[in-house]
């Protein structure tokens, strides 16, 4: 039985919103989760990909004590096997953002 993708998003948005503790609201969060979806997710739910898993607390720590300011460096520039601008050719810094926040749940 085939989903059809706005239900798809849906459901990863709410689950991965209670795990990660996402602070987005209303349209922003609607962005965010479809950014995700789109760009993110293959390698953040990837346990071989060596990127943080979204929700993931642990995974994260270190990387968000680094500072907002080093997280969108690395996000911009690209870090390991990240590409530049995590594939998200589309995204503004504020998107970036929310989809740090989103993966990691950092407030």
């Amino acid at each position: 039985m085939r989903r059809s993708r706005p239900v798809l998003l849906g459901c990863c948005a709410a689950l991965l919103g209670a795990a990660s503790g996402a602070h987005a609201q209303g349209a922003d969060a609607a962005r965010i989760s479809l950014l995700y979806a789109q760009t993110c997710m293959a390698c953040h739910t990837s346990a071989g990909s060596g990127a943080p898993q979204a929700g993931d607390a642990q995974a994260w720590r270190a990387r968000v004590e680094q500072g907002m300011d080093a997280l969108l460096e690395h996000t911009i520039d690209g870090r390991g096997g990240m590409p530049p601008l995590g594939s998200c050719m589309d995204c503004s810094e504020a998107d970036f953002e929310g989809l740090i926040r989103f993966m990691s749940g950092a407030k």
